[in-house]
């Protein structure tokens, strides 16, 4: 009897201390404040909950989630990327140009990617071994890769696809079992990316880094290297969803992903993803900016004009980084 009575206390105790750790994350919080939103938004409209609006809120969403996968990794190193937004206009403006000319989906989507690719080349290699600020850095690129949109479109609108173009338009706007293409690739993203932060070296590095980036060079973990990828991947995460955007809106023009960034490190940030580097979840990013696209929807929906959601966005940024400096504190002492 006795046995058993302390193997229960011990069960309990892990089991409060499990309900614990859960409560203490900030992604927890900001998970059940999005499921709330909706329930809410369900009982208050007769549209939010409708199959429609639904799948409009999910792809939307994703575009801005695939990005925060990528700015996650970025902020968690102690960095920050503003020129995600001009890395899916580039990427676009290359992909819907390469099929006017005339070259297949699957020629142009990787000459795409690969545009992008080049931004977070020059963005790694200034930041991590020229020693440059990022937020100097990522600003400068910024208006390079937009600059370079509008040259090679001519700044104008790019529409016909050449002979894929239906396939590219079903990329990005198409649907499979009713829920749209791109939540299946932020889907497959999303896991791959959770994988390698919590379970590869190059996931521990990166975090390492932005806790503590002098101690984890000591440690031997090369530093610039790791810096290197991670702006990379931002690049990447950017340069496919220029690709799939293009494909939703069946057009591309030089306005594609302008301010763009302010929308995907405010998903990151409220999905708990600390500025200051060393924390951040794959997880939190999609929450982050399912949260982000829920508040634009209710807007909508609820009659309120589109002129708040910056208002409300902030908010949310401030509420979400104040947690975070509560729990920092709490922690030190």
């Amino acid at each position: 009897m006795a046995t058993t009575s302390i193997e229960e206390v011990i069960g309990h105790r892990q089991h409060r201390s499990a309900i614990a750790w859960v409560a203490s994350r900030q992604t927890f919080w900001i998970f059940l404040a999005a499921v709330i939103a909706c329930v809410l938004l369900s009982l208050a409209t007769d549209t939010f909950a409708t199959e429609r609006n639904l799948f409009n809120v999910t792809r939307n969403f994703a575009f801005v989630g695939i990005i925060a996968l990528g700015m996650t990794g970025v902020i968690g190193s102690g960095g920050i990327d503003l020129s995600v937004g001009s890395s899916v206009v580039l990427a676009g403006i290359v992909v819907g140009a390469t099929m006017a000319a005339g070259y297949p989906i699957f020629v142009a989507m990787p000459l795409a990617i690969l545009a992008a690719l080049c931004v977070g080349l020059a963005n790694g290699v200034l930041i991590a071994y020229a020693g440059m600020p990022p937020f100097v850095v990522t600003l400068g690129t910024l208006a390079i890769a937009r600059s370079l949109a509008m040259v090679l479109s001519g700044n104008k609108m790019i529409y016909q696809f050449g002979p894929d173009h239906d396939l590219l338009l079903e990329l990005g706007g198409g649907s499979c079992l009713g829920i749209a293409n791109p939540v299946y690739i932020l889907a497959i993203l999303a896991l791959a990316t959770g994988f390698a932060f919590r379970w590869t070296r190059w996931g521990r590095h990166l975090f390492a880094i932005g806790g503590n980036e002098e101690a984890a060079g000591m440690t031997g973990i090369r530093v610039a290297r790791v810096k290197l990828s991670v702006y990379m991947f931002s690049a990447f995460t950017a340069g496919i969803t220029g690709v799939l955007e293009v494909g939703w809106l069946g057009g591309v023009t030089t306005n594609l992903g302008q301010s763009m960034e302010l929308a995907v490190i405010a998903a990151t940030v409220i999905g708990g993803a600390n500025l200051a580097g060393g924390s951040g979840t794959a997880f939190g990013a999609v929450v982050g900016a399912a949260l982000i696209e829920v508040i634009r929807n209710s807007l909508i929906l609820l009659g309120i004009s589109t002129f708040w959601q910056g208002s409300f966005v902030g908010a949310f940024i401030l509420v979400a980084v104040a947690i975070e400096r509560l729990r920092s504190i709490r922690q030190r002492d």
